[in-house]
C-alpha cells in the first residue's frame, strides 16, 4: 500500500473491510437460526382451515431456497456489513448532491416505533385508524400551505413515481377534453432529473428537451419555438440540478398554459425553496415533494419514501385514491374521484414517512422552515466559493450565487492530470465521504454535485473541502495515488461498461448470480 499522507484538517479514516460472503453462501445445512414449535392440536383444524382458504396459484409448490444459519453467524453477517457501510448518521453526508442528505431527528424515529403506529395495518376499519388518518390530513393542510396547492396525494412512495402519477394526470386530463391524441408531447430540460423524461415516454409522450443558454437557464426562446397544439404538459425542477434557479419560470409556466398544457414542478430541491416561493405562485398545476429528502425523513436505501403528490382543485378529481378527508367531524377515505388515474401502489403511502415529516414540520413551525433554506443556502455558498479556490475545479454557467447545491466540474484537472471525477469519487472514500457525479449522460464535463443541507456546521464544510484539496493536491504532484485509490475503504475500481452497462452481467437476484456465474463464489 502507498503512503497517504493527509492535510491536517481531513480526518484519519480506516474503514472496517471484512472478506464476508453474501448471505446465501454461509448456508449450513440443517443450522437452525430458531425452533418453530410444532401447531398445538386444539388449533390445528383452524389452521387447516385457513391455509386451505389461500388461492392455489399462490401457495409455493416447494419451499423458498433460503440459507439455513444459526442467530449468532446471522448477526455477525449484517454487523460486519453495517461496518463496511457509510451513511448519514456515520459522516458528512454533503456529497450526495440532490438527495438532501441531513440528519433525521432521533425523536421522530422514537414516535415511528410506537406500537400504536406500529401495530397498524392498512386495512383495519377507518374508525379504528382516526390518529393516522388525522396526521395525514394535517399533513397534507401543511403541505398546501408550503406549496400553494389544494389538495395532496401521499400515495406515490417516491419522486419518480410521483412524476409518473403526474404524466398520468396530463394525459387524463387532456382525454377527459377529447384532446388526448392530440397532445402527445412533453417538454423538459435537460438539467432536470432523467425520471421526468423517462416517466412521461412510459406514458406515451415524445420529450422535447430544452437545452441551457450560456448563463445556464433553460432557453426561453427555444420554449417558444417547440410549444404547440401537441403540447401536453410541461415539467422542470427549479433550481435545476446545476442549483441555479429561474427567475423568468413564471413566464415559462404563462408561455405553456396559452398553448393549453399543464406544467408540473419536480420539487425534489425544494431545500433552499421553504417559505421564500411556491409552486402555486409560480403558476405551476401540480408539484411533488420528497418527504425523503427535504422533509427529513430518511432515504431508507430505495425503500420507503413518499413523493407527496399536490395538485390545483380543477386537478382534484384526477389524484390516485384514496384521499383523507375530513367528513361529520371524523377523518375517512374518499375513493370517489370522478376522473382518477386509480392507484400508484397499494394501499395509502408510507404511514411512518409521513408521520415523520409531519413531525418535523410542526417541530420547526413556519419560522424553522424559512430558516432551514436560508441556512441551506448560506452553507452552500459557502462551500461554493471555497470550492471554486481549489486548483482544477470549477463551477460552469452564470458566476454569482447559487441556490442549494452546485454541479462542479474537474474538467480541467482532468485535462492537467489525467484524474478523472470517478477518480476522486474512489478516493474520497479514503477520507470517509461520500461523493456523487453527475446523471448520465455528463453534461458538464467531469462533473461532481455537492449539496451541504441546514444539518452541517462550518466545520464540517471545512473537512469536506479540505478533502478535496488534499486530492486535487494529490492529482497534479502524484495522480497514481488518486487513480488506484480507494486506499482505505472497502469499495473497488470495476470496470463500469463491463459489469454496469451490460444486462447480460446484471444480477439483482442470488438465482439470477447461480445462473449467469459458472462457478458461484464471493469475489
Amino acid at each position: 500500500m502507498k503512503k497517504i499522507v493527509a492535510n491536517e484538517k481531513t480526518r484519519d479514516f480506516q474503514q472496517a473491510k471484512w472478506n464476508e460472503p453474501i448471505i446465501f453462501e454461509l448456508h449450513q445445512q440443517g443450522e437452525k437460526g430458531v425452533e418453530v414449535p410444532p401447531v398445538h392440536p386444539s388449533i390445528e383444524s383452524e389452521v387447516g382451515d385457513a391455509l386451505s382458504s389461500i388461492p392455489s396459484h399462490v401457495v409455493r409448490k416447494k419451499k423458498p431456497n433460503l440459507p439455513e444459519i444459526g442467530q449468532a453467524r446471522v448477526l455477525r453477517h449484517y454487523l460486519r456489513l453495517s461496518q463496511e457501510t457509510l451513511g448519514s448518521d456515520f459522516n458528512v453526508e454533503i456529497g450526495q448532491g440532490t438527495c438532501t442528505m441531513k440528519y433525521i431527528p432521533k425523536i421522530n424515529e422514537m414516535l415511528i416505533r410506537s406500537p400504536k403506529i406500529m401495530a397498524l395495518h392498512p386495512l383495519q376499519d377507518e374508525n379504528t385508524v382516526q390518529g393516522i388518518l388525522e396526521i395525514m390530513h394535517n399533513l397534507d393542510l401543511c403541505m398546501r400551505e408550503i406549496s400553494g396547492m389544494d389538495h395532496f396525494s401521499f400515495q406515490p412512495s417516491g419522486g419518480t413515481q410521483a412524476l409518473f402519477a403526474m404524466a398520468s394526470i396530463v394525459r387524463k386530463y387532456h382525454e377527459s377534453r377529447g384532446e388526448g391524441e392530440q397532445r402527445d408531447e412533453i417538454i423538459t430540460t435537460i438539467f432536470s432529473h432523467p425520471s421526468q423524461a423517462a416517466t412521461a415516454v412510459v406514458k406515451g409522450y415524445k420529450i422535447i428537451t430544452l437545452h441551457p443558454d450560456e448563463d445556464g437557464f433553460p432557453d426561453i426562446e427555444k420554449l417558444k419555438e417547440v410549444v404547440s397544439e401537441r403540447t401536453a404538459g410541461f415539467v422542470v425542477a427549479n433550481p435545476e440540478d446545476t442549483g441555479i434557479f429561474n427567475p423568468k419560470i413564471k413566464e415559462f409556466t404563462k408561455i405553456v398554459h396559452e398553448a393549453g398544457g399543464i406544467c408540473y414542478y419536480d420539487q425534489a430541491n425544494a431545500n433552499g425553496l421553504l417559505g421564500i416561493t411556491r409552486a402555486r405562485d409560480a403558476g405551476f398545476d401540480m408539484c411533488f415533494f420528497n418527504l425523503h429528502k427535504t422533509f427529513a425523513a430518511p432515504h431508507m436505501c430505495g425503500g420507503p419514501a413518499t413523493g407527496a403528490l399536490g395538485v390545483t382543485g380543477e386537478l382534484k378529481e384526477f389524484l390516485p385514491v384514496p384521499i383523507v378527508e375530513l367528513k361529520d367531524d371524523a377523518y375517512a377515505l374518499n375513493y370517489d374521484l370522478k376522473h382518477t388515474i386509480g392507484k400508484v401502489r397499494s394501499f395509502h403511502g408510507v404511514a411512518q414517512t409521513m408521520l415523520r415529516a409531519y413531525a418535523w414540520i410542526r417541530a420547526l413551525g413556519a419560522k424553522g422552515l424559512k430558516e432551514v433554506a436560508k441556512i441551506a443556502v448560506l452553507n452552500n455558498n459557502y462551500m461554493y466559493h471555497k470550492v471554486l479556490k481549489i486548483k482544477g475545479a470549477s463551477a460552469p454557467y452564470v458566476d454569482g450565487n447559487r441556490l442549494e447545491q452546485v454541479r462542479y466540474s474537474w474538467g480541467q484537472m482532468t485535462k492537467e492530470t489525467g484524474v478523472t471525477t470517478e477518480d476522486v469519487q474512489r478516493r474520497m472514500t479514503d477520507f470517509g465521504h461520500h461523493y456523487w457525479t453527475s446523471h448520465h449522460p455528463y453534461i458538464v464535463k467531469q462533473p461532481f454535485t455537492l449539496e451541504p443541507t441546514e444539518s452541517y456546521s462550518k466545520a464540517d464544510l471545512d473537512e469536506y473541502v479540505a478533502a478535496l484539496e488534499q486530492i486535487s493536491h494529490e492529482a497534479y504532484n502524484n495522480p497514481e495515488i488518486v487513480k488506484t485509490a480507494p486506499h482505505r475503504s472497502t469499495i473497488h475500481k470495476i470496470d463500469e461498461q463491463d459489469y454496469l452497462d451490460n444486462p447480460n452481467k446484471w444480477c439483482i437476484t442470488w438465482r439470477a448470480y447461480k445462473k449467469k456465474a459458472k462457478e458461484p463464489k464471493f469475489v
